[in-house]
């Protein structure tokens, strides 16, 4: 007889009652005990999932401000040894750590005794070249294997992990990499994409001869196993130690709050943040978020081995970091190195859908922007294969329409799954972790978001600096959690840090958690700068409105960029769109959009009063923009978000090369057609 399904957060909860004799009516009283409890609930995490220390914590938050907080002063973790220490278990259940394919279809699995002996061989030959605790390892690799391994065992004897993904250009990646000064350089030495080899030798040689700090640098082959370079040290040599010290190696014990992977913002000004983590506070959120939210290690498998979690990504994006992360509890991750839509000159949204069924994913994520691809590209089940061992929908990295995600939900069910759950998330690189996400048991609504997770005392916000329901207002955290950045590198003085997250809502700014009014005894409020609007009753659940510093103002009417596309992009005829609000400083309002059209069409009179009217009749005829404009694509970022803001400020005047980096840009050629439109625009305005 098969035993009845509880999701990972009911059986948390179940150990809440038993353990801890904490019982709670509803998810909302479960929710605001974690954010008002803050020592109760994270010391809960951390008893829950069984974390380890040789020396005992003092404190569980010995100082709750932001920024600043000090969580659990006097513990050691490691996060490799959290993930190494299902080898045995997981193995002996007969499941691999990783599941990989890429475009040519060359799929690979690695042992959890493999990946152990892998992450040794590695962590030995670094020490070696004279890696010691804090010293930085940088890598430019793609999403392979190797390229866990190589975290793993950079961290396992505390040295300090940053990654940069090879389709990032020769400057982005030195932007990066300059400001932390690496001991040693894992390079690859060229990857597939879109059907193509991609040669990135001459990009290792320009990273070597840019970065002075680099002492040791291992070369990966990727393209050719055998490439040789001089004064690089072999991938496979590095691996390949099978021995009495590979046996005997264990992960360092570390401090809490060791620096474990140094992780960068995309700003369009200046240079990205680069943004510090620490091992204890990303083991903690991953397994909370991982586990409990994502539901990942379900319990009518035979144990959380039995999950084979896959999040399509790039290792530019973080949510490399939280595929990596699914290790941590002893789960199989299944990843994909490749162009989820096929090629330039075959283009194919069913072929991650395929990989997904050859592999077996339980977990299927994606950023938002591939399911509305798939919609409009009209794949169906029979172009998949079997997708019947699927029984999650992953979504993040930008919001995802109601439209889209109906059209997801009818997908699955024509491929013979029902009423599947759709985990959709919303976070960021900033803290490595998400605000708001998904639970199994409660209402799903298309285009929402379940609930806002567990310790994480996420409010909206008025212009007043108060706390709202029903409306959209300005997503804040008013007390810490334990993933939030330890700082900057290199901002000895903490400015960019406090200018970054907390110059909106400085010390003395906060309000009650949990959405009381009145000042709180708390530091700073951490501004995410999200527009996010929390419902209530039948209205329950979180809608992400876009980056509101990029946020449409017409007339005192204030309405997120999301709600738009949703509209516009509806349209069988339009494949994407921006808009951007170009009222500033008390000037009128001027609002332009811009349309990617499906090949044969055309922006004539009528499919501008269809758009037109798409926008009239969703939101309101304030949103009508002023102007549509044809474009060949809409700018975005490597890991696929709309530039909105920097297309903004252009359009205010600014030169491009003061808002953008195109080296940190998915498309930089299209930004050409933008510039001279900002310079036509720029010269209509200034003729009399």
């Amino acid at each position: 007889m098969t035993a009845p399904y509880l999701p990972q957060l009911r059986l948390y909860q179940d150990w809440l009652r038993t353990q801890r004799g904490l019982v709670f009516d509803d998810y909302d009283a479960l929710w605001r005990w974690s954010t008002t409890d803050l020592d109760a609930f994270w010391q809960s995490i951390w008893d829950y999932f069984n974390i380890q220390s040789p020396t005992p914590h003092s404190a569980v938050l010995a100082h709750n401000t932001m920024p600043g907080a000090q969580w659990f002063p006097g513990a050691q973790v490691n996060y490799a040894r959290q993930a190494l220490r299902h080898v045995d278990a997981a193995h002996a259940a007969g499941f691999p750590a990783i599941v990989s394919s890429n475009e040519k279809r060359q799929h690979r699995e690695m042992s959890w005794p493999e990946l152990r002996r892998q992450v040794a061989s590695l962590a030995l030959h670094l020490q070696a070249q004279g890696v010691e605790p804090g010293d930085r390892v940088a890598a430019y690799l793609p999403n392979v294997p190797e390229t866990m391994v190589a975290f793993l065992a950079t961290v396992s004897i505390g040295g300090v992990w940053s990654l940069c993904a090879p389709d990032m250009g020769t400057n982005a990646v030195l932007d990066r990499f300059r400001q932390i000064e690496p001991k040693v350089l894992i390079a690859v030495d060229g990857v597939s994409y879109g059907g193509r080899d991609h040669d990135r030798l001459g990009v290792l040689a320009e990273l070597r001869a840019q970065l002075p700090s680099v002492q040791h640098t291992l070369l990966l082959g990727n393209l050719d196993a055998t490439v040789s370079v001089a004064d690089c040290a072999n991938w496979t040599s590095a691996t390949g130690q099978n021995d009495y010290e590979t046996d005997a190696f264990e992960p360092l014990w570390l401090p809490f709050d060791h620096p474990l992977w140094i992780v960068y913002s995309s700003g369009t000004t200046g240079l990205p943040k680069p943004i510090v983590h620490g091992h204890g506070g990303m083991v903690l959120v991953m397994l909370q978020l991982g586990a409990l939210h994502n539901d990942i290690g379900c319990s009518y498998a035979p144990n959380s081995w039995g999950e084979r979690y896959h999040w399509y990504s790039s290792t530019g994006w973080v949510m490399w970091n939280a595929q990596v992360g699914g290790l941590l509890a002893g789960t199989t991750c299944v990843i994909f190195d490749g162009n989820p839509g096929g090629s330039k000159e075959r283009p194919d949204w069913a072929s991650l859908w395929r990989f997904a069924s050859e592999t077996g994913v339980t977990f299927f994520g994606a950023g938002a922007a591939f399911y509305a691809n798939c919609m409009k590209a009209g794949i169906t089940p029979a172009q998949c294969g079997d997708l019947s061992y699927l029984r999650v929908l992953g979504s993040t990295g930008s919001p995802l329409s109601a439209e889209v995600q109906q059209w997801g939900t009818d997908f699955m069910a024509q491929a013979g799954v029902e009423n599947i759950w759709w985990c959709n998330i919303s976070g960021g690189t900033d803290f490595a972790g998400a605000f708001i996400g998904g639970n199994r048991e409660l209402p799903q609504t298309p285009g929402k978001m379940q609930c806002r997770m567990l310790g994480a005392a996420v409010d909206a916000w008025d212009e007043q600096g108060r706390p709202v329901l029903d409306a959209v207002g300005e997503l804040v955290c008013t007390q810490p959690i334990p993933s939030m950045p330890l700082y900057l590198w290199g901002d000895d003085s903490g400015t960019r840090y406090l200018a970054s997250y907390f110059d909106m809502y400085p010390a003395g700014h906060g309000r009650k958690p949990g959405g009381g009014d009145g000042p709180a005894a708390m530091g700073a409020v951490w501004r995410h700068g999200d527009w996010i609007q929390i419902g209530t009753g039948e209205a329950a659940g979180c809608v992400i409105y876009g980056r509101s510093d990029a946020t449409i103002n017409r007339h005192g009417l204030r309405m997120g960029t999301s709600e738009v596309y949703r509209a516009v992009e509806a349209l069988p005829e339009v494949l994407d769109s921006l808009v951007v609000d170009l009222e500033y400083l008390g000037r009128e309002s001027y609002m332009p959009l811009f349309v990617v059209l499906r090949e044969g069409c055309t922006l004539d009179d009528a499919l501008r009063a269809r758009i037109q009217g798409a926008i009239r009749t969703a939101l309101s005829p304030r949103f009508v923009p002023d102007d549509i404009f044809p474009v060949a694509e809409v700018p975005r970022t490597l890991s696929g978000k709309k530039q909105e803001l920097p297309i903004k400020k252009l359009l205010l005047g600014q030169p491009i090369e003061k808002v953008v980096n195109r080296d940190a840009m998915a498309n930089p050629g299209c930004l050409d057609w933008y510039v001279d439109f900002a310079a036509r625009r720029a010269r209509s305005e200034a003729t009399p």
